[in-house]
């Protein structure tokens, strides 16, 4: 494991000294090699028992998150392709990545809490300087300031329960039997502050402002690290950090941010039913796919994590991959308005088939794991109350009509006359994108791979 923590370490440096025509290929063959390498050696061990080191922990549970880090790592550097053409600082480019790639990979595999918050916040660094290096447009440095302030403001609380946990017991070890506080009420306290850090990151529904921002105005790769990885920390720090208090809290708390994610969802879902901007809708549409997450997570059962820990999953792997062919799209016919995107399956029609897949994927088709974690997720928060139905039922409805809506307004219809079609999609687009559908439909095949965690 630290072998291979090492080999991380040393990708900014090898980057420095590659040269830039080959930093794409390196980069993406390096990535690989490593989901490759952590597949083969910890498969098979983690599936008996956890792997424990002095300063490491890895589980299915970091197992699948860094497989799924690795996996959309190496898309990224593929689907960016553009920043090499036009020579934006590529190689910076690649050393900011390969960053990021390390501390989303100590973030997923410490096992100590203060550990986990230094790394927690310092992958906002590389991301802060993904979107103000290679964004789009000048409102670039307003999305930034929502990122910062978002996320810092609330990260605080939880660097104070933190610091409550030492209090209590004289350690931070993640799989130490952690005392619980005496009274009631702080330990109620204690588990709102530890949470609120990661509801923003999901983010729940009234503190995800900051998300529609950095994702239009982030990159490709940005958004696909966003969507893909980024927001899985809130959920991985939601499964991790504050379970062992989860008994005596769920009776309080559990009703309450259920009910706001749930209806989170149907309110974000319905906005995305009139947005015109590809982006956009993607963006609104991850909100309500954590909002579901976090209902998971509420039920406080291993049922309700199980399909938590699925949809992140099968939604990294969906929104990452809507994104870059939104980006694609928007490389070809410079726009992102849906409504000048018109009549794309007359002009790339071997792109109209990915388009479908991942609409389909989205709403939650078969035989995608998101009908799999979408049908255990319903099962599990029913649990709580039967009136959780109706926000369920309104959200899948919706999802599914936006998701057409989607479809239909970029494929179908007369093509606009301002369209460049001159710019054809290449192999590298359908690679992109291929690598991120075969294992959304694949692994309904072998579901155990990502429901392993708590079975």
């Amino acid at each position: 494991m630290l072998k291979l923590l090492f080999y991380m370490a040393l990708l900014p440096l090898i980057t420095l000294y590659t040269p830039t025509y080959m930093i794409w290929t390196s980069l993406s063959a390096l990535l690989i090699m490593s989901m490759v390498l952590l597949m083969i050696i910890f498969m098979p061990k983690i599936s008996s028992l956890p792997l424990i080191t002095p300063m490491l922990y890895l589980d299915s549970l970091s197992l699948a998150l860094l497989l799924l880090t690795l996996w959309t790592s190496a898309l990224m550097i593929i689907a960016s392709f553009s920043i090499l053409n036009t020579n934006k600082a590529p190689k910076l480019f690649c050393i900011n990545l390969t960053t990021l790639n390390l501390f989303l990979f100590l973030t997923f595999s410490t096992n100590n809490y203060l550990m986990f918050y230094i790394f927690f916040e310092a992958s906002l660094i590389p991301t802060l300087i993904m979107i103000l290096g290679w964004g789009y447009q000048p409102e670039r440095l307003q999305a930034g300031m929502y990122l910062i302030l978002y996320t810092v403001t609330a990260s605080l609380p939880l660097l104070m329960s933190i610091s409550m946990i030492f209090n209590f017991n004289s350690t931070l070890y993640m799989l130490s039997v952690l005392a619980p506080p005496t009274s009631f009420h702080t330990l109620t306290m204690w588990w709102f502050m530890s949470i609120m850090a990661f509801m923003v990151k999901m983010p729940l529904y009234t503190t995800h402002l900051w998300l529609p921002k950095a994702h239009v105005e982030a990159p490709v790769a940005g958004s696909m690290v966003l969507a893909g990885i980024l927001l899985k920390l809130g959920g991985y720090g939601l499964l991790r950090l504050s379970s062992p208090f989860w008994w005596l809290s769920s009776t309080t708390l559990a009703p309450l941010f259920s009910a706001l994610s749930l209806w989170g969802a149907v309110i974000t879902a319905t906005i995305c039913i009139r947005q015109p901007d590809l982006k956009s809708l993607i963006a609104y549409s991850s909100i309500g796919h954590m909002g579901l997450i976090t209902a998971g997570f509420m039920t406080g059962s291993s049922w309700g994590w199980d399909a938590s820990m699925t949809m992140m999953i099968a939604h990294g792997l969906c929104s990452s991959a809507l994104f870059a062919i939104a980006n694609m799209t928007y490389e070809t016919t410079n726009t992102r308005n849906m409504l000048l995107n018109k009549g794309l399956l007359s002009l790339f029609p071997s792109m109209s088939l990915w388009w479908f897949l991942l609409s389909a994927a989205n709403m939650g088709a078969p035989p995608s794991i998101n009908l799999l974690s979408e049908i255990i997720l319903l099962t599990s928060i029913v649990t709580l109350t039967n009136l959780f139905m109706i926000p369920l039922v309104m959200c899948s409805f919706i999802s599914g009509a936006y998701s057409l809506i989607l479809y239909t307004t970029t494929q179908h219809g007369s093509p606009s006359k301002y369209m460049n079609t001159m710019k054809l999609f290449t192999p590298r687009n359908h690679l992109t994108i291929s690598m991120h559908i075969f294992p959304l439909f694949l692994l309904i095949m072998k579901p155990d791979m990502v429901l392993s965690w708590l079975l």
